[in-house]
């Protein structure tokens, strides 16, 4: 396996569980904001991807609002957020064993911070960007660009964790490795990455722990 000196981290389902909470505040702001019953498989093709994106591909010209009440419903099924098995374990052993660590994520500063969960895991990455550190977000290789100017890396030596096509999309075209997290075991959905984990065990096998 290739070694790698930067990991680099989606956050929504690759270090936290939360499919249901935002897929299912999104059918919630569809159905207040349009009156339209939006089906759970079609709104999770929207999981990952930032609320003025998915406001604009839906057709919803004020995407301010689109995003104030999705983060409301967000934040009202928040109860339903969970890490992952063995993250924070996991994070603690990489950067014990002297990984340089960051997040690339569609989230906003005020969506991070807002959250308990991943507060108990910020303190293991170096860099962490969100929505604000760059004009076009994924799937466009900038986010991950941001991300290798800030830490000083090279495209070569840096491994993407993420879940989604848009994850992949963003890492590969910035020229660096990805690493699919399929915690649900819904298989690689048509994503080309490198590696693929399925749980601990296999996670802390793609960081050569």
């Amino acid at each position: 396996m290739k070694t790698y000196r930067h990991f680099v981290f989606d956050i929504d389902g690759t270090l936290l569980d939360t499919e249901q909470t935002g897929v299912r505040s999104l059918m919630q702001t569809v159905r207040e904001l349009t009156g339209v019953e939006m089906p759970y498989g079609e709104a999770y093709a929207f999981f990952g991807v930032p609320s003025a994106r998915v406001a604009g591909m839906l057709g919803y010209a004020d995407t301010g609002r689109f995003g104030l009440v999705w983060e409301e419903h967000f934040q009202e099924l928040m109860y339903l957020v969970r890490p992952f098995p063995g993250v924070e374990g996991v994070l603690r052993d990489l950067r014990a064993r002297g990984g340089r660590t960051g997040i690339v994520t569609s989230r906003s500063g005020t969506e991070i911070g807002y959250d308990p969960h991943l507060a108990v895991l910020l303190p293991y990455f170096d860099v962490v960007i969100g929505s604000e550190q760059s004009t076009r977000h994924k799937p466009y290789p900038d986010p991950m660009l941001a991300y290798l100017e800030a830490a000083g890396a090279r495209p070569d030596e840096t491994l993407y964790l993420g879940d989604t096509m848009h994850d992949y999309r963003c890492g590969h075209d910035a020229g660096c490795d990805f690493a699919l997290a399929d915690w649900r075991g819904k298989g690689t959905q048509g994503i080309a990455a490198e590696y693929c984990f399925t749980d601990e065990a296999g996670l802390r096998k793609v960081l050569g722990l």
